[in-house]
């Protein structure tokens, strides 16, 4: 008798209630060639479709195969277009890092920042406020002291960024002017040892900043500003 003709005897004379389905399942996952070496049975298998119809066990494997390929082919092109979009966004930031430490005075960093988020980044307004004692003759920035700015203070505190729409009041005070087209925004507090102040950049579009969305990029610029507007800020003034 051959082989086959065994293995058919075997599995026909086996009672049906000997091993359970699990362990069926758990042999099979545990020997994938099971079925090189028992091509027999793949005449006798067949598994539903979603469609109702019937397909052999190798063609719903296939089918299985090909959905994971799609599935990985899928997340493989959203990775390029997340490597492609942050290639885009490093080499902005690079411009706008570049133009800060150029920046001579306060004046030069608050043109450089409105020129970058408001070109580059796509920002509709873009605010710098300081808070000093001391007054200092400027023109694209406000100075202000802490005692000024108590509307914004819970911004303050957080010493981290922070994203979605502001209240009314809170709009006013950053944007002024430009307060009522201001639907959404990012607030970055500037810390280098304490609170310097802060980079209020708006939008038009009440979506484009969202309290969900990640601050890595808007912590890293005020890590930078901070440090360029203390350099500024501790220069000898003539």
């Amino acid at each position: 008798m051959t082989q086959q003709a065994t293995d058919k005897q075997i599995v026909t004379d086996a009672p049906a209630d000997s091993i359970s389905t699990a362990q069926v399942a758990d042999y099979l996952a545990s020997h994938p060639d099971f079925f090189d070496q028992h091509a027999w049975l793949l005449e006798k298998l067949y598994v539903p479709h979603q469609r109702g119809t019937t397909v052999s066990l190798v063609e719903r494997q296939t089918s299985l195969l090909r959905e994971r390929n799609q599935l990985l082919h899928g997340h493989l092109s959203e990775l390029i277009e997340i490597a492609r979009h942050n290639d885009v966004q490093f080499d902005k930031t690079k411009r706008m890092v570049l133009s800060l430490l150029e920046a001579q005075t306060l004046d030069d960093v608050a043109i450089a920042i409105e020129e970058s988020l408001c070109q580059d980044f796509y920002g509709d307004d873009a605010r710098l406020i300081l808070f000093s004692d001391v007054t200092f003759d400027v023109n694209s920035l406000r100075i202000l002291t802490k005692s000024d700015c108590s509307i914004v203070q819970p911004l303050i505190e957080t010493s981290l960024p922070s994203c979605g729409q502001l209240s009314e009041a809170m709009n006013r005070f950053l944007f002024q002017e430009n307060a009522a087209r201001i639907q959404s925004a990012a607030v970055v507090p500037l810390v280098k040892g304490e609170t310097l102040g802060l980079l209020a950049i708006g939008s038009f579009d009440p979506d484009y900043f969202q309290s969900s969305q990640g601050t890595l990029f808007l912590s890293y610029v005020g890590e930078v500003l901070s440090r360029i507007v203390t350099h500024i800020l501790h220069q000898p003034r003539t």
